[in-house]
């Protein structure tokens, strides 16, 4: 790879024609590749910049002006509390630098995004670089390029001598073991994890994410049974507190309580959100309405504490059901199969397995993408919200799976083995693309 020469700079000089499609062309095939072309966001960020940038028009390359022109936000949006142009700007840069550390790549057009800035520059291999030219651009000579006969002198061919070819071969022996070692410290060219590719289509997705957790109910008197695929009256919906009940009956009605290994596991969720900078909102089910849900994407915890995830996968391939203390999964797809299933009733010290349900889909209701960490215990949805949260095991959801999974919806069963009442790690028992 040789020297790069700038060829769009200083800022607000139009390019030339030939060098604004040299440049747009090479934005396309950026945009097409992997890294960039499983994106909402970064596509739009980085398109935006360039045309704007070849076109002269590097006055709009500010923070504010970019969240309100590429990602929707309102004139008087705060930049601090939603960093959205930043992050994605830093996002960017990375999979800059993985498209270019391809070996097909390196040899291309080269369009980079500078720290501290949001004006893209764009470079090509070049030996040599004159003189900006009158509109101000610099115009480079490609490594390639023949040199003019006239300035060919004739010499006599002479042998190097030992001494001279060592020294710079050992510099530039010392120079790349450097830059390979901290090339292979940084690892630029990693491409997006399992973990990156489920989440995002709810990290790209417009508005924060809700998290909807699930509720125990410890009284009737405010709760509404539920009917159709809930299968049991011991689940409610959510109806209004009578404004007359005092703190005391509050705390007694459910709405202050969750479960710890539901409390686990939205810890674990809200990490996964503010490590891709995706701001939430945490909300119990009593708390939660419909319209809610309609806001943003969504993230329900639990399952048969939480009505929401029983009527969003009641229609759908494997299914919550409940009776007379047993709770299991089914596959509505193989009718006669074994059921994944849970004996409540049983001591919960003789309990050795628990099942969950992971799921991301568009909710065909709200048109939302809606994840669901669900088990039929705490057990499961402690073990959920691990494989929701660690690469490693999201990996084995991914095995197998088809090219373009990052983008479909996913139905998944784990397993956990419970052991004097501990959960352990989720296994992948089934799986179900659409």
């Amino acid at each position: 790879m040789g020297a790069f020469g700038v060829i769009a700079h200083p800022e607000n000089r139009k390019l030339e024609p030939v060098e604004r499609t040299e440049v747009l062309d090479q934005l396309a095939r950026m945009l097409a590749h992997p890294l960039f072309r499983h994106s909402k966001r970064y596509p739009a960020l980085l398109r935006y910049v360039v045309e704007h940038t070849v076109d002269g028009a590097t006055e709009h390359m500010k923070e504010r002006t970019l969240g309100i022109e590429v990602f929707g936000r309102s004139a008087n949006y705060d930049t601090n509390q939603d960093p959205v142009v930043r992050a994605t700007a830093g996002e960017i840069r990375k999979r800059i630098a993985q498209y270019y550390y391809l070996p097909e790549n390196q040899g291309q057009l080269r369009i980079e995004l500078p720290l501290g800035t949001y004006v893209p520059e764009f470079h090509l291999p070049v030996l040599n670089v004159s003189a900006p030219s009158p509109t101000g651009i610099v115009v480079v000579s490609p490594a390639t390029a023949p040199v003019p006969a006239s300035t060919v002198v004739a010499e006599a061919p002479t042998r190097p001598s030992r001494t001279a070819w060592m020294l710079p071969s050992a510099i530039t022996a010392a120079v790349m073991a450097v830059l390979v070692l901290g090339v292979a410290a940084w690892r630029p060219w990693n491409a997006p994890s399992a973990l990156d590719r489920f989440w995002s289509p709810l990290i790209e997705a417009p508005g924060d994410v809700l998290m909807c957790v699930g509720q125990p109910h410890f009284g009737p008197s405010n709760r509404a049974p539920v009917t159709g695929d809930s299968h049991d009256a011991m689940y409610f919906t959510p109806t209004a507190t009578p404004a007359s009940t005092t703190l005391r009956e509050l705390y007694g009605l459910g709405r202050h309580h969750v479960a710890l290994t539901d409390a686990v596991t939205l810890a674990r969720v809200a990490g996964v959100l503010e490590s891709h900078g995706k701001k939430f909102n945490v909300r119990g089910l009593t708390a939660t309405s419909f319209e809610d849900l309609r806001g943003g994407p969504v993230v329900l915890v639990g399952a048969f504490n939480n009505e929401w995830t029983l009527r969003l996968t009641s229609t759908m391939r494997f299914r919550f059901q409940s009776s007379e203390g047993h709770s299991w999964i089914t596959d509505s797809q193989k009718p006669g199969a074994p059921r994944w299933e849970v004996d409540s009733t049983k001591p919960y010290l003789t309990i050795t397995d628990d099942y969950a349900m992971i799921a991301r889909v568009r909710d065909p209701t709200t048109g939302r993408f809606v994840v669901v960490a669900a088990g039929l215990s705490g057990w499961g949805t402690q073990a959920a919200g691990e494989l929701l949260a660690e690469n490693r095991l999201m990996e084995t959801l991914a095995r197998d799976a088809p090219p373009d999974w990052a983008s479909k919806n996913i139905q998944a069963i784990i397993n956990t083995k419970v052991v004097a009442g501990n959960s352990g790690p989720p296994m992948v028992v089934a799986k179900y693309f659409w």
